[in-house]
């Protein structure tokens, strides 16, 4: 039975609470996840950053959803790599719940990031661009790809520098139970 599977089954037997503490998240982690390090909640970055129309957007636009925040660039290779696999992840569990927000931090082109995200089949993600790096710098990113957890108050709980296999059932299980952690709440 693999992580995906029993996550369900927990779910489905009425085991939500057992999944109100992070250590049990925690030990979901596999594979990849397993560069994902939780930390004491602490507040995410304040600065703003902008949209393709030229509007400024902050990640409080997203309290009240778990959001899985992306720092990548066109430049970056293993960013390329994971880029599908968290739009994937955007069309799995995108919602009222949850939001994948991919910030592409420092000197790209909006048209260079249209373009990439056509050669990669991107359509699920929105286009936002952080070209001074002023969240990224907030937020201590020191190289690329990073992601960052936040739960549904804006508060950092995780972060994993390097990309990953989001498409993994170990990532699904992880999103899934932090979706349902405070779902309702």
């Amino acid at each position: 039975m693999n992580i995906r599977t029993l996550l369900y089954a927990a779910l489905m037997l009425g085991a939500n609470a057992a999944f109100a503490d992070m250590a049990q998240i925690e030990a979901l982690k596999d594979g990849d996840m397993k560069k994902l390090m939780f930390t004491e909640a602490k507040p995410a970055g304040t600065a703003t950053f902008t949209d393709t129309e030229g509007n400024e957007v902050s990640l409080a636009d997203y309290r009240g959803k778990v959001v899985l925040l992306n720092f990548w660039a066109t430049w970056c290779a293993p960013c390329r790599h994971e880029m599908p696999m968290l739009d994937a992840l955007q069309a799995e569990y995108g919602g009222d719940d949850f939001q994948v927000v991919t910030v592409a931090t420092g000197r790209n082109k909006e048209m260079a990031i249209v373009k990439f995200f056509e050669e990669i089949g991107v359509v699920h993600l929105p286009i936002l661009m952080d070209p001074k790096q002023g969240l990224a710098r907030e937020m201590g990113v020191m190289g690329l790809p990073v992601t960052v957890l936040l739960d549904r108050e804006g508060n950092e709980i995780a972060r994993m520098m390097g990309d990953a296999d989001w498409s993994s059932d170990s990532a699904m299980a992880i999103i899934a139970a932090m979706i349902e952690q405070g779902a309702g709440s």
